[in-house]
């Protein structure tokens, strides 16, 4: 019976990883065609190479722009970039208790400061936010209000550990994916099921809305990507919360659970006895979202996240993070991703 086991390295000093020139997903073989992409869609929000902000080792400094009509604008002369997180995600995102706030943040009282959150999807936002020049704050609404769209601007980009799919992308702009990662069954550790096919007309559990449940009801559309289902008429189970779908499994109450392979990792690494069946059942790209129905223009601005994003591709800096805090490089294959493949068209 093949078993996976999963060692998860220890987080390095968060300054190792973003000194110098360095700082729950891949399908294709590297190419310039993402990046070529991303140039033309900055080519296209009138940005010049040889400004401040055309590089993204480099912080942006101002932009022809309205404010008010003007979302790249607004951040810039807001001087924050507001992102949404989830407090109890870790390690992708975590709130860190007692921490204090940042001395003279400009983020508003309601706000998370950079020093009370911490993890991989965090960030990066962390990273967006340095490049941009502005201070990063965070926001904790839930995931469901994410994936809806129609944020009223209450913050300005979301990376959450949210996938590429097809139904998202009628209310949100999907921007160059910042990471790649497999999705695993997990059952308990002591079945006797090894490999998906078994897990036909079985109870199977996946969090609640998310591409995973999509992918059990044989409604998943990921652009770009070509993938098979591997399950058959499976009684699907919901959970808004993962890690209790990973323990009704580990407690024998259901046959299997559908999450991304870093979620399980975690969930093993906490005690819960667990093991995940091979090969994955899908990978899928994980994405920063941005509101559609936002009142001001997105298209500058998600054009100059996608050559932030491209860029801290190319120096290595998702990748350090990835392997600081999952121990294993997600962020690789995320950067051969060509964006132009899902034909959105960011207005």
């Amino acid at each position: 019976m093949p078993i996976s086991v999963w060692a998860v390295a220890a987080p390095a000093d968060e300054d190792d990883v973003m000194g110098g020139d360095m700082k729950r997903r891949g399908l294709r073989t590297r190419s310039c065609a993402g990046l070529m992409a991303v140039a033309a869609a900055l080519a296209l929000a009138g940005c010049s190479s040889s400004s401040s902000a055309a590089g993204a080792g480099g912080s942006s400094a101002s932009v022809a722009g309205d404010p008010s009509t003007d979302k790249l604008a607004q951040v810039l002369a807001r001087g924050t970039l507001v992102l949404s997180t989830d407090p109890a995600y870790a390690p992708q995102s975590e709130e860190i208790k007692g921490a204090p706030r940042d001395a003279g943040s400009k983020c508003t009282a309601t706000q998370l400061t950079a020093s009370q959150v911490q993890g991989y999807d965090v960030d990066t936002g962390k990273a967006v936010a340095k490049v941009l020049g502005v201070e990063p704050c965070f926001v904790t609404p839930n995931w469901d209000s994410i994936v809806s769209g129609n944020w009223g601007d209450r913050w300005d980009v979301a990376w959450g550990s949210g996938a590429i799919n097809g139904d998202r992308m009628t209310r949100l702009w999907m921007t160059q994916p910042y990471e790649s990662e497999p999705s695993r069954f997990f059952v308990k550790a002591d079945s006797t099921i090894t490999k998906a096919a078994q897990l036909n007309g079985r109870s199977v559990g996946a969090c609640t809305g998310c591409t995973h449940e999509l992918y059990l009801r044989r409604t998943l559309v990921l652009p770009g990507i070509t993938f098979t289902y591997a399950v058959t008429n499976p009684t699907v189970v919901t959970y808004d919360v993962e890690r209790g779908g990973l323990k009704s499994v580990s407690e024998g109450k259901l046959d299997a659970f559908l999450c991304a392979e870093a979620v399980g990792r975690a969930a093993i690494s906490s005690g819960l006895k667990l093991r995940a069946l091979d090969p994955p059942a899908f990978t899928s790209m994980l994405t920063g979202f941005v509101d559609k129905k936002s009142g001001l223009a997105a298209g500058p601005f998600v054009a100059r996240i996608n050559q932030i994003i491209a860029g801290l591709h190319q120096d290595g800096t998702l990748s350090a993070l990835s392997v600081k805090w999952f121990g294993v490089d997600y962020a690789k294959e995320a950067a051969a991703f060509d964006l132009s493949s899902i034909g959105q068209n960011v207005t």
